[in-house]
């Protein structure tokens, strides 16, 4: 059997760091959501995170909050997405971030066979905890996606053995509470966060860090801690603003901060 490709890109980074940028898929519009996913991946994207556009999504901020409208308004759904994915074709892992309703709805086993043959080697399933539905997670793990687990600061330490049993890819630690944006700084904790999760974890299964990281040096400050750092409401900002060429830039600063 060959080597996952999530796992064979985090082997192949060897002790370099990773930068794991977040798109909205869809935003502004279809057509500028495909060539956005392929220059953050030329501009030094290890990974790439690509959400789903989603009604209610209470863990997001103002910024993710207006690019997931944008998008449903473009006419986004979970089979477009998939197809964008498909015409990226990115040289990089991909990976679905999305609430679990829309999921449900194109039914679980056919979302999970079709985004792999889309090309995404993972999911992220934002609101739904480790053991809440096993049916759900065992259609994901049996499946040819790896089940990335999301873990909060305030997550207890049984809780978050318990959690990370049969995680996959790498943890997503949310580096602090409330909902994602940019902030001034990364939390002082850092380090022993990421350190109570190594303790409990598979061996060997990277952290990335993510929620309000926007800057090189908050990138470089959680690089120090992390195995990667996930980057997303400033990148949209800057597409927002400055369209795939601040995207590009933008993304080409922060690969060279976790980079370093």
């Amino acid at each position: 059997m060959s080597e996952h490709a999530i796992a064979a890109r985090w082997r192949a980074l060897g002790t370099s760091r990773a930068l794991i940028p977040y798109l909205t898929a869809g935003f502004p519009t279809p057509a500028v959501s495909l060539e956005a996913l392929r220059r953050v991946t030329d501009a030094g994207a290890d990974f790439v995170e690509v959400g789903v556009p989603f009604s209610d999504p209470l863990a997001d901020g103002p910024t993710i909050q207006r690019t997931t409208q944008t998008a449903l308004e473009q006419g986004m759904t979970v089979s477009r997405v998939l197809e964008l994915i498909r015409q990226a074709a990115l040289t990089v892992p991909v990976i679905i971030m999305t609430y679990l309703n829309p999921v449900l709805a194109y039914g679980v086993e056919r979302f999970a066979k079709e985004a792999h043959e889309a090309g995404a080697a993972g999911v992220l399933l934002t609101d739904l905890p480790a053991g809440a539905d096993p049916a759900v997670e065992t259609a994901v793990t049996n499946s040819s996606l790896a089940l990335i687990r999301l873990v909060a600061p305030t997550t207890d330490d049984a809780r978050l053995k318990s959690a990370l049993t049969g995680a996959s890819g790498f943890v997503y630690l949310i580096s602090r509470l409330g909902v994602t944006g940019t902030r001034a700084d990364v939390p002082p904790d850092l380090d022993a966060q990421v350190h109570r999760i190594r303790a409990v974890a598979p061996v060997g299964l990277p952290v990335a860090v993510g929620f309000g990281i926007g800057t090189p040096p908050q990138a470089a400050a959680a690089a120090r801690s992390a195995d990667g750092v996930v980057v997303g409401s400033a990148l949209m900002d800057a597409l927002a603003k400055g369209g795939v060429a601040a995207l590009a830039r933008l993304t080409h600063d922060l690969a060279a901060a976790v980079h370093a």
